[in-house]
């Protein structure tokens, strides 16, 4: 059995600690301000330096950190991963209390193309943010995970359904809703006072409530508001016979979110950073790519056009930054599945721990072409890695990413991921040596991309 390479390990950790993008949010500010980042605010005049290493969050869903050349000036270039933090999930409704023949049930909302049906007979808890009332009268939005099994969705037993190996359907509203507990437990045992429909005692059930109330030390009536979404409780690990793959839920997108957070991390602690050159470096996690990007978070939002006028804020510098910058649009992509190999083009068929997948599509599903590919590649070569391909089948629904709506800016663009089994099930099957491979190309891209670019003539 081989030796656990450590990069998946940090990965792990990460994932399990981050069932929400509020929490892959906080856990890559807290590792980015471990390697010498300044949180800065987008409603602050902002300082920038030479040198220097910056971050800010829109939300608590979305994240940009950028470093600053030691040549930086108005009008430099940007190199930018950009990312998504968003996994297929199910959210619990504004009002989500439920009774239904003894069983207390929570309302929930699908969120995203995810499979549904493997999200049954799983154990299922909470997380998400909590709007708590402090003793002064303000209120403060705190983070909640709730690390015990909470909630299940029941499958029908075959003995009920003889058909369900040769046809498992199922209706979302009325068949999707889990189960919280019994209705005797909570009039026996639950006692929440002061129940208003301000701090949502009416809507949720008083159960809920104290379960969020205890795990983050305040009283039930201090809870006005929440997002809360259920995550699986089985944690990501290692597996396979030489713990070549990582099954884990949210691979679609933490893992190349976890591998865009460290690869600027690590730029940033190394100490030739003070005297690079260059372009600037950032990192983006964008919010609701899973649901089309449209948001004040996602990747339509203003987050890149407003970095970039305010790094270079004169119209004729803003135009030169960007014909200067590059996009990595870094999102999973789907490894040939070895009992259904006839959905891929037979010589497009990237594979587990086979190196960073180039995704291409003519109609533009994808935006990389045949300059912004050689660039990728070529930086790939230079850290030893290997590129693969993938383009859909003609007969076959192409998928996007961030990458399309961000080249509308004017920014060269590649798309980009790695491969990996079961994208939008509960459980994901990704390559254990596919994250120091994906950490290894951006970090080639932050050291080497302006250089290379410098070296390319087109226009």
């Amino acid at each position: 059995m081989s030796v656990y390479p450590e990069a998946a390990k940090r990965l792990l950790t990460f994932i399990n600690a981050s069932p929400t993008p509020f929490h892959a949010v906080q856990n890559a500010a807290i590792r980015l301000e471990a390697a010498g980042f300044s949180k800065i605010r987008e409603t602050d005049d902002w300082d920038l330096q030479p040198r220097g290493k910056y971050y800010y969050t829109r939300n608590q869903t979305c994240l940009i950190a950028f470093t600053t050349p030691s040549n930086w000036r108005p009008g430099t270039g940007v190199s930018i991963v950009a990312t998504h933090v968003d996994s297929p999930n199910l959210r619990v409704r504004p009002v989500s209390k439920k009774n239904n023949l003894g069983y207390l049930q929570v309302g929930i909302e699908t969120y995203g193309g995810g499979i549904w049906h493997s999200w049954f007979d799983r154990d299922l808890s909470l997380a998400g943010r909590v709007i708590v009332v402090q003793r002064d009268g303000t209120f403060r939005c705190k983070l909640v995970k709730i690390d015990r099994p909470l909630l299940r969705i029941p499958s029908l037993a075959i003995h009920l359904d003889r058909n369900v190996n040769d046809s498992f359907k199922f209706n979302q509203e009325s068949e999707f809703t889990p189960i919280f507990g019994l209705v005797e437990t909570e009039l026996n045992d639950v006692k929440v006072q002061g129940a208003s429909a301000s701090n949502g005692q009416v809507k949720h059930h008083p159960a809920l409530l104290l379960v969020l109330s205890e795990e983050l030390s305040v009283a039930p009536e201090e809870i006005h508001d929440f997002e809360l979404h259920l995550y699986d409780t089985q944690p990501s690990v290692l597996g396979g016979v030489s713990n070549e793959f990582v099954f884990s839920p949210r691979l679609d997108n933490q893992f190349s979110s976890y591998c865009a957070v460290e690869a600027i991390a690590t730029y940033a602690e190394n100490p030739s950073f003070r005297e690079f050159v260059g372009n600037v470096n950032c990192v983006a996690l964008f919010n609701h790519e899973e649901i089309g990007s449209v948001s004040t978070t996602g990747a339509e939002s203003s987050l890149i056009p407003s970095l970039l006028q305010r790094l270079s804020p004169e119209p004729a510098l803003y135009s030169q930054s960007v014909s200067r910058s590059f996009i990595v649009s870094a999102d999973m992509g789907h490894a040939v599945h070895p009992n259904y190999s006839s959905k891929h083009e037979e010589n497009h068929r990237p594979i587990i721990n086979g190196g960073m997948v180039i995704k291409t599509n003519a109609k533009q599903r994808y935006a990389s072409d045949a300059i912004s590919t050689f660039l990728f590649r070529k930086l790939v070569e230079r850290r030893g890695g290997k590129v693969q391909e993938f383009e859909v089948r003609n007969d076959m629904a192409c998928g996007s990413t961030v990458g399309p709506m961000l080249s509308k800016i004017g920014l060269r663009t590649v798309d980009v991921g790695n491969a990996m089994l079961s994208m939008h099930s509960i459980r994901e099957t990704g390559g254990s040596h596919d994250v120091q491979h994906a950490i290894d190309a951006f970090s080639s891209f932050f050291d080497g991309f302006a250089g290379l670019d410098g070296d390319l003539l087109i226009d």
